[in-house]
């Protein structure tokens, strides 16, 4: 394989945010040079097939394999991204205003765990460059996700002005958002998932996404809950019910973890969110509990720790409608995604089901 002879070597050398900058930098050229999204696309594009593609909120996916925000900060490689073979994307975080993030250094490989540790803090340009790169797109051929965040200067009882702007400037640059209320790098940011200050933001979200659909027209857009993996049952209980009683569209399982068990690599000792293969059964289990509090009344996307095949048909019979990668990009590939597809493809052969729906939430 191309990238994992070649490309992975040479940036793994690398310092790992040069090389997640050069990355995306490399993607938003693809779209200017003629011909290069159509050679990604032949190299790595999945053919759209009847068993995992999904429709969920009014839209469709071509398959059910996403890009976890974090990423593509900004939404500049939405082109290149789409082109390789995922279902949708997820851009951001984003923050109404630009910030700079935390100091360096603050992103870190753990190869022998898989992993990734970052405590970047929402590192990006602010809501109105990301709806600028956004209104370059001639046409979006698979669905964006924007993620959403407050500034680290804004406290949070007037965190509900941030999500409110950030909708604002890109109600009409997404196709659906994302509501970051779990990134471990944004000081006091968690305590937003608890009690009357999620009820409180949740409303405050439903409420400027129906003022936006007011004012352009058309259909509404869903809004999911990201929410944290480092929860008790009793939290993630309230939680769920919280979310599920204001009305969003679904809740995505799950971000990054303050966890350090079992890990290997010197990295370990690093403050920070980690992601990677260690974040597997955490968040499995977060989707699991959510899948059998709810009774699978609201659609989850497992994101954390998927690496094959398996991996994604365990997180989706676990409860998760769709699953989102990041990490096994990282250590993998673009190639990842054509495998994943694949090998999802067998295993509902195998197990006799026509279509991945069918298999959501089968062991929980």
């Amino acid at each position: 394989m191309l990238y994992r002879n070649v490309v992975k070597p040479i940036f793994f050398k690398m310092d790992p945010e040069k090389a997640h900058h050069l990355t995306i930098d490399g993607m938003r050229r693809a779209a200017r040079v003629p011909g290069a999204l159509s050679l990604l696309s032949g190299l790595y594009s999945v053919q759209e097939t009847p068993d995992l593609a999904m429709e969920l909120w009014g839209l469709h996916f071509p398959n059910m394999i996403g890009l976890a925000a974090g990423l593509d900060k900004n939404g500049e490689a939405v082109p290149g991204f789409s082109s390789i073979g995922f279902g949708f994307v997820e851009v951001g975080t984003v923050t109404p205003l630009s910030q700079e993030g935390n100091d360096l250094p603050r992103l870190f490989r753990l190869p022998e765990d898989l992993g990734l540790i970052n405590r970047m803090g929402f590192n990006n340009k602010g809501a109105k460059a990301m709806a600028h790169q956004l209104s370059q797109l001639n046409k979006r051929t698979i669905p964006v996700a924007v993620n959403i965040g407050k500034n680290k200067n804004t406290p949070n009882e007037e965190a509900e002005s941030d999500y409110r702007k950030c909708i604002r400037t890109l109600y009409s640059h997404g196709d659906f958002f994302v509501v970051n209320i779990s990134s471990p790098n944004t000081p006091g940011l968690r305590s937003l998932q608890h009690g009357e200050d999620l009820r409180k933001l949740l409303l405050a979200v439903n409420d400027e996404l129906s003022q936006q659909q007011a004012s352009a027209g058309g259909a509404g857009k869903p809004v999911l809950v990201k929410i944290a993996p480092d929860l008790t049952a009793e939290e993630l209980e309230g939680i769920t019910e919280t979310i599920v009683q204001s009305g969003v569209s679904g809740i995505i399982a799950s971000n990054t973890t303050l966890s350090r068990e079992g890990l290997r690599n010197a990295n370990a000792r690093e403050t920070g969110g980690l992601s990677g293969r260690p974040l597997f059964m955490k968040s499995t289990e977060t989707v699991r509990s959510i899948y059998r509090q709810t009774k699978g009344a609201i659609p989850i996307i497992g994101s954390g720790g998927i690496f094959t095949a398996q991996d994604a048909y365990d997180k989706v019979k676990a409860g998760a409608s769709m699953i989102e990668l990041y990490s096994a990009l990282i250590y993998h590939g673009p190639h990842i995604v054509k495998e994943i597809h694949s090998g999802l493809r067998e295993l509902l052969k195998r197990d006799g089901f026509t279509h991945i729906s069918q298999a959501i939430g089968k062991d929980a």
